[in-house]
């Protein structure tokens, strides 16, 4: 596959600029997409149709063209249409490029069995024609992580109709915020959105929701949706499903009445760790991003399901004590039966259904003062 591309930019740190515009930090993004598209095409075999919703040159849909989809190319911009038909063309690939809206394009000519929005910042102003308009899988890019974190607040309550919060797990929470926003959007539409991939790279989170039709199935899916209290002094922490929040007034364990309720959030598991390994297996060698597509996708796979995570340099810090290996801290954590493992997007992040007690014990001794 070779494509032209105008200039390159990164989105997070440069903007998108005037005109086409290429992500080269995106790469690892697109490489996990087009496993995707060959794992998915296993579970879903007729999943054939793919709309690359945000075109701009055309990549992630020649990409879905060379996997056998049946591709439709859309974008706002003439010059972007352009370019992305004729880099199908210079595939020798089938596929239409289309100069249209999407939201549009979307009740016009759909269903899709494959909608793909990689927009520049929040997705939500497109999901509900996705969601309406989609059959088997939605895949979904955010890269306004501030709103979607709680750094901006205000921001996020907005567009995600939630509360996120700014707390030590800030990728959990901005990827479940997302993923709350979605599933609550497919459900207007009767239908259960439930994500089998996800990860947070960089600064944008992602999410491969796959689909099921019916009120029922919808309804079944809302009742992961639920809120986390969040202790800002002692960092206890607490999930609880319902769509109706219920804070507490102070901290169970240090009674601090700093404590922080986010939600509506998902809380369910952000990924199928069965899609995930199968996901990894349909990275090849020749993808750019392929050492690292595999280790991430390896992570995912063994995550546990827990919607927080701990800092471990910040938990030693409050200990008082020297910081061992992350992988040694987590065998200690599940050589005392708990649940454990590390979370794919910080190196420091450990993931564990266990208090913080409960790991300091694990971890320090009995004897620990």
């Amino acid at each position: 596959i070779t494509v032209s591309v105008p200039e390159a930019r990164d989105g997070a740190s440069e903007g998108t600029g005037g005109g086409v515009f290429f992500n080269p930090t995106q790469e690892l993004n697109r490489d996990v997409t087009v496993a995707t598209l060959r794992a998915y095409r296993e579970r879903e075999p007729r999943a054939a149709s793919y709309l690359d919703a945000m075109a701009a040159s055309g990549v992630r849909g020649v990409r879905a063209a060379a996997e056998g989809y049946d591709v439709t190319c859309a974008d706002v911009d003439a010059d972007a249409v352009d370019l992305a038909a004729a880099n199908l063309d210079a595939n020798g690939l089938d596929g239409e490029a289309v100069h249209r809206d999407v939201n549009a394009l979307l009740y016009d000519e759909g269903p899709f069995d494959v909608v793909d929005l990689d927009p520049y910042g929040t997705p939500i102003p497109f999901a509900d024609a996705a969601f309406a308009n989609g059959r088997n899988l939605i895949c979904v890019t955010a890269t306004d992580t501030a709103p979607l974190c709680g750094a901006h607040l205000a921001s996020g309550i907005r567009k995600y109709g939630a509360v996120p919060r700014n707390t030590d797990y800030h990728p959990e929470m901005g990827l479940r915020t997302l993923i709350s926003a979605l599933v609550r959007t497919a459900a207007r539409y009767d239908k259960a959105a439930r994500p089998v991939l996800s990860h947070v790279s960089r600064h944008y989170a992602r999410t491969y929701l796959e689909l099921e039709s019916g009120a029922r199935a919808a309804d079944d899916c809302l009742e992961a949706l639920g809120h986390v209290d969040h202790c800002e002094d002692c960092l206890w922490r607490s999930a609880t499903r319902g769509r109706i929040a219920d804070p507490v007034d102070a901290c169970p364990e240090c009674g601090s009445d700093r404590v922080l309720t986010a939600g509506p959030i998902w809380l369910g598991p952000v990924a199928d760790p069965d899609f995930a390994r199968a996901v990894r297996r349909e990275v090849t060698d020749d993808m750019g991003e392929a050492k690292r597509a595999r280790k991430l996708l390896g992570t995912v796979a063994r995550e546990i399901d827990t919607p927080t995570h701990y800092d471990q340099h910040r938990l030693y810090k409050q200990w008082g004590e020297p910081a061992i290996g992350m992988d040694e801290f987590v065998e200690r954590l599940r050589a005392a039966g708990h649940e454990a493992s590390r979370a794919h997007y910080r190196g420091t992040a450990v993931k564990s259904a266990a208090s913080i007690p409960e790991m300091r014990e694990a971890v320090l001794g009995t004897d620990a003062d």
